[in-house]
């Protein structure tokens, strides 16, 4: 197993770019490695608390070593008193390095003209390859003789790019197959890039940007604000399609900011294709991100002119994928979806809010509501701001999870369950959220989860018959606020909380009763 040594310092640029998290930063290095099979041995990194750009008398430092468990970091001290302790630690990996104890150097912002000559003088003698960031450091290493295969500034980097080009080198100089790594251990990261394609996760962690937009809906609904804050809806509806695609380019090309910036540009250009465009173009845009990252590490292009290509290039690419050809296609399967579901309510409201209703529990348990119905609400609120089934979600999940849980802190079936359902009944009704809450009570006693299903189902069906839509995840006193019928998304939501709780309460206290006439063994 080839070994690596790590030397440098949080820098000055690169504070601001990754180094003013230097476990990160070593975590990273470390992580890559053992991807591509090699061990990081000797670790001497200083710390500092500001830019080294703006040193001043109050500036403190901490020196990383490396440990068997990892990068470990001494007391916070002076920075000069740091620079001892850091001129003593690269001694010791000169050292290291003379006696054939380690293969390969890695400058992070190094300082080769003073605390980490040794190293570099070592390094020069033995011949061993050298890569690293930070273009003054690195011209210096290479004046002293260094052997550099890799060099860069650190303009447009992060964490992970710098230390996927680090390995990529050694990699491309000892002929070791390597593939960049995402997860947070390599055991959690299976290398390949398609598995990380997970719409499921786009659509949660896009979900704040559709509340945001239901809340500019309501919000502009209000005489006074309507003027100024009515035309910003149409901007937030035109901002969706790149919000999702900088969550999918994020997600599956891994690269952080660089997926960020590849993803708004994707998204800018498939804003025509609906959120559907947007997630193509952005998942598009993090699969060219990461093989056009790579691709550049083995043309041993610089880091910075490797981020630039995986962010700039891949964004572009796929994103005039959408704009000339796919957007049509996308935006006509997202209007598809949305005329099934108003085909359906205009066939008979009243029963399909009753059928959604009774199943969407079904699917929340069995794990289908977040892979498919959440998608089909975000779908329905690109449009106008709210949702049929977001409606559904708020009523006959949310609203009854909210009065089973009531239930049990009102009359539960042994005091204990009291203090077990106070916190999901606050959550449920304050944020909109945890309907998860009520499984305990619900898989306890089958009638309670006949309750549940049969109070989802008229509130279901009042939803169809005010022709009431609205969302789930916010607070349920906001909730009524958030629909296109107010008054009839409220009658919904309080017949749910009602119904659940009333049921309830009656099958638990019936089961109480049950329980004392039983003799006692």
């Amino acid at each position: 197993m080839k070994k690596i040594a790590v030397i440098g310092s949080s820098g000055g640029h690169l504070f601001v770019l990754g180094g003013k998290d230097p476990q990160g930063l070593l975590d990273e290095i470390i992580r890559q490695s053992q991807a591509a099979g090699f061990e990081v041995t000797h670790v001497a990194f200083v710390a500092a608390s500001s830019s080294m750009d703006h040193i001043t008398e109050k500036t403190t430092a901490r020196l990383f070593t490396q440990s068997d468990s990892g990068p470990v970091s001494s007391q916070p001290a002076s920075l000069e008193e740091v620079n001892m302790l850091a001129r003593a630690a690269s001694e010791k990996i000169a050292a290291a390095i003379r006696g054939r104890e380690v293969d390969a150097l890695i400058l992070v912002s190094a300082d080769p003209k003073d605390l980490n000559k040794e190293v570099i003088a070592a390094a020069a003698e033995m011949k061993i390859p050298v890569a690293g960031t930070g273009g003054t450091s690195i011209s210096d290493a290479r004046a002293l003789g260094a052997n550099v295969i890799s060099a860069s500034g650190t303009t447009g980097t992060t964490n992970r790019s710098r230390a996927v080009g680090y390995i990529s080198a050694f990699a491309g100089e000892w002929k070791t197959k390597y593939t960049p790594v995402i997860g947070k251990t390599i055991e959690a990261d299976t290398g390949n890039i398609w598995s990380r394609i997970n719409f499921r996760s786009i659509m949660m962690s896009s979900l704040p940007g559709f509340i945001a937009m239901a809340l500019i809906l309501a919000i502009g609904k209000i005489p006074a604000l309507s003027p100024t804050i009515g035309p910003l809806f149409d901007k937030l509806i035109a901002a969706l399609p790149v919000i999702v695609a900088v969550v999918a380019a994020k997600q599956v090309s891994g690269l952080d900011e660089v997926g960020i910036v590849a993803g708004v540009v994707a998204g800018v250009l498939s804003t025509d294709g609906g959120i559907l465009g947007g997630i193509v173009g952005g998942i598009g845009a993090g699969i060219l991100a990461s093989y056009l990252l790579n691709w550049s590490f083995r043309m041993r292009f610089p880091a910075t002119t490797a981020s630039l290509i995986a962010g700039g290039i891949s964004g572009l690419l796929s994103g005039l994928l959408v704009y000339l050809i796919l957007a049509p296609i996308t935006l006509w399967l997202g209007n598809g979806i949305r005329s099934l579901i108003e085909t359906a309510i205009a066939f008979n409201p009243v029963i399909a809010g009753a059928v959604a209703g009774v199943l969407i529990w079904p699917a929340i348990i069995g794990g289908v509501y977040h892979a498919a119905i959440l998608p089909i609400v975000l779908l329905e609120m690109e449009q106008t701001g709210y949702s049929f089934l977001g409606a559904i979600d708020m009523t006959g999940l949310v609203m009854v999870s909210a009065g089973i849980t009531l239930a049990n802190i009102i009359a539960p079936k042994q005091k204990s369950e009291a203090s077990v359902a106070l916190p999901g009944f606050l959550v449920n009704i304050g944020f909109g959220t945890f309907v998860e809450a009520a499984y305990p009570f619900m898989f306890a006693d089958k009638r309670v989860f006949g309750s549940a299903l049969f109070a989802a189902m008229v509130s279901g069906a009042l939803c169809g018959l005010f022709n009431a839509r609205g969302t789930a995840y916010v607070p349920s006193i906001v909730a009524p606020g958030l629909s296109n019928n107010p008054t009839g998304f409220l009658i919904a939501m309080l017949a749910a909380l009602v119904i659940a709780c009333g049921l309830t309460i009656f099958f638990n206290k019936t089961a109480a009763n049950r329980n004392l006439r039983e003799p006692s063994e």
